[in-house]
């Protein structure tokens, strides 16, 4: 099996911890896909890769019905709640009529797709002129503690998609003739949390949850040792662990 396929198959070991640990999006940010995908009562809107139902409630939360698109089993188990309509399905194809979504969103899960395969569904399943709207939800690393926490974590990360690497705009920039760049956004959160659900944040990282458990047990135990020695976390019940979203809005063209 491939680094991705294994490092994929990560999210179906770790759902619990990914619900535990990772980080809400911040209001400011929901503010800004509300108004790049002119979300109204009742609006349809696709949250692609939708995990364990972070992004889709907080949509949901604003007027939208949500279809919550996630291929692993165990995670689109957590993603229910109001407005929200969880489905087992991917990106790349899509359950829905052409033209039937006034709006989509993924939240930091684009990078995970078939790039050029999910623009050309996408601008199939859109209406003309609806809008796409990514974030990524990552560690702010100016903060030293922080840029240790990633230094322990990026290790594993070797042949697996990333953000970072550039593959998922690089898909939307090949097809100026289905979709264009509208808008970008940065925004800064702080995520408190105890030692123990950082852990839980560790252990919900794709290729660390693939891991055998003897290399997930060292990276934890490395995370546990780093909070207990650093002066920005030592001795602290709650930690607050600096992010920035980073947020795109992609006009459907044509």
């Amino acid at each position: 099996m491939s680094t991705v396929h294994d490092a994929a198959r990560g999210f179906d070991t770790a759902a619990g911890a990914y619900a535990r640990g990772r980080p809400e999006y911040p209001a400011e940010a929901i503010d800004h896909v509300v108004r790049w995908l002119a979300l109204r009562p009742g609006a349809r809107v696709a949250d692609l890769g939708a995990g364990t139902g972070k992004l889709a409630r907080l949509l949901a939360g604003r007027g939208a019905r949500v279809l919550a698109v996630e291929p692993s089993g165990p995670m689109i188990e957590h993603a229910r709640g109001a407005g929200v309509l969880p489905v087992r399905a991917v990106a790349e194809v899509l359950p829905v009529p052409d033209g039937a979504l006034d709006g989509a969103a993924a939240g930091t899960a684009f990078h995970w797709f078939d790039g050029p395969r999910a623009v050309v569904e996408l601008h199939r399943a859109l209406r003309p002129g609806a809008r796409l709207a990514l974030l990524w939800n990552l560690r702010d690393e100016a903060r030293p503690w922080v840029a240790a926490l990633g230094r322990i974590v990026n290790r594993g990360d070797a042949g697996v998609p990333r953000y970072r690497h550039g593959a998922w705009r690089r898909a939307l920039e090949a097809e100026p003739r289905r979709f264009r760049l509208v808008d970008e956004a940065v925004v800064y959160h702080v995520h408190r949390l105890s030692p123990e659900a950082l852990l839980d944040r560790v252990a919900s990282v794709s290729f660390a949850a693939a891991s055998p458990p003897a290399g997930r047990a060292a990276v934890l135990a490395e995370v546990r040792a780093l909070v207990a020695g650093h002066p920005d976390t030592a001795g602290r019940e709650l930690l607050d662990l600096a992010y920035r979203v980073e947020a795109f809005a992609w006009e459907r063209v044509g």
